[in-house]
Order: structure tokens, then sequence, then C-alpha cells
């Protein structure tokens, strides 16, 4: 059963929906994220939403930050140098796009606990390792050859099939897998992780469109556009902050992301 607030957004929640989706949004286009994980609880705690339609509107307003923050990023991450790094994209994309397509086909019709204590579990060890490894690596890729193209792809697909199942752009993970197993920069790790969610997104968004939830879009159209207005003006916001905030900012600042979002899809469960 959906509430009321679920079919007509009232007035006085517009105000709420812009605002959410420009403070979200900045953070998405200074990091590299589509900030899913802070909507969620939003859409669901503030605006009354079902679980699934919740996972379906938060899909769609990703996909707005994520299509605005790459260009917005452009100033200090040109497209050039993101297309010189092309191998980079597609190792990660073999595997993700296979993954969005099935999560988001088990997500129409699963919910499972002990998935989300799992997922919770693996962002707080990545955080640790980010913030304990990254000086060990270096900036130096973990693998090499063979055995990064494999373990590009194996992790593609996970991040895949958890980026559909909890309707985020995965960019808590894509970021942090970049960093470490590809050898990147923190800036450029966040655009390549727009490159990659984006056409992860739409692969997991088309395969949503089969089921009856899909059509809480149409049912909440004008919420829609409002908190899109308010994300696009936060992806501008935070593309202008990407060149001046320095690297030793964003680095901590991904690791408390990855454990705000932990606490988040643990009470999710």
């Amino acid at each position: 059963m959906r509430s009321e607030a679920a079919v007509v957004p009232t007035s006085r929640k517009l105000p709420v929906a812009f605002g959410g989706g420009a403070v979200i949004g900045a953070l998405g286009g200074l990091i590299g994220l589509g900030g899913a994980e802070f909507r969620l609880p939003l859409l669901i705690g503030v605006f009354r939403f079902a679980a699934l339609e919740a996972v379906i509107l938060n899909k769609a307003m990703s996909l707005v930050v994520v299509a605005s923050a790459l260009p917005f990023r452009a100033a200090t991450v040109p497209f050039a140098t993101i297309a010189a790094h092309w191998p980079i994209v597609l190792n990660l994309l073999a595997g993700s796009l296979l993954g969005a397509w099935l999560g988001a086909g088990w997500a129409t019709r699963l919910r499972s606990e002990t998935f989300y204590k799992v997922i919770a579990a693996l962002l707080v060890t990545i955080a640790a390792v980010l913030v304990l490894g990254h000086d060990a690596t270096a900036g130096q890729p973990l693998l090499t050859g063979s055995a990064q193209l494999v373990a590009g792809v194996v992790a593609g697909f996970g991040i895949g099939v958890v980026a559909s199942l909890l309707g985020v752009a995965g960019g808590e993970l894509l970021i942090p897998t970049l960093v470490l197993l590809f050898g990147a920069d923190i800036k450029l790790a966040g655009s390549f992780s727009l490159a990659v969610s984006l056409p992860t997104m739409i692969v997991g968004f088309t395969r949503y469109s089969r089921d009856q939830s899909f059509a809480v879009i149409g049912r909440n159209r004008t919420f829609l556009l409002v908190m899109a207005a308010g994300s696009i003006v936060g992806t501008f916001i935070g593309g202008l902050l990407l060149g001046v905030v320095p690297n030793g900012v964003l680095l901590p600042a991904l690791a408390v992301i990855l454990l705000v979002s932990a606490v988040k899809i643990w009470r999710h469960a």
C-alpha cells in the first residue's frame, strides 16, 4: 500500500526536495558519487515512499546527479583525460553492466537482511583499507596485467549487482576500486566512477522499468523535477569545489561517507 504522501507530495515538501537534492548533488559533484545512500533515507523517512518505489526514484535521481556531475567536473578533470584511460573504464564496465541487469531483476523479488549487513560490513572494510592502504600503494596499482583485468571484471560485476539491489550509483565502491586496484588519483577516480556508473545505472534502470512499481515515476513527476533541479544546482557547486578542495581532504571525506553509508544500510536491513 502506498501512502498518500507517495502519490502527491505536498507543496510544503517540495522545498525540502529541492534542498535535499542540492546538498546531495553537491556531494556527488565533489566526490564523484550518485549520493543514493543519503537520498534513500530521505525518500523513505521524510517522503514516505514504499521501499521498492524509493529505490526506483533514488535510481532516477542518481542518474541526474551522475549525468550532470561529469560535465561540471570537466574543468578539473577534462574528458580527454578520462578518454585517455578508456581501458580502465571498459574493464569495469565489462562486469558492471551484467551485474546491474541481474541485480535489478533480483531487487524486484528479493529483500535480504543478510545481504544488506554484508554490504555494510564491506563498506567499513573498504573505508579502513582506503585510509590505511592508500599511502602504502602510493598511487601504484595493486595488480597489473591479466590479473588486474580479471579483478576489474569481477569487481565491476559485484559493484553492478550491489548498485542495482540498493538503487545506488555504486561510486562508494567504484572509487576505492579505482584508487587501490588501478592506482588512480582520487579526483580522477571520481570522474572514472561517474563514467562507469552512468551506463551501469541506465542498464539497471531499464530493467526496473519492467516492474509495475516503475509507475511511481509518472505519479510523482513534479516531485522528481523539483528534486532533479536541486540536484543539478548541487552538482554544479560540487564541480566548482573540486578545483579548490585538495586531494588530502577528499580521501578522508570518502572514508567518512563509506562509514555513514554502512550505518544507513545496516539500519535499512
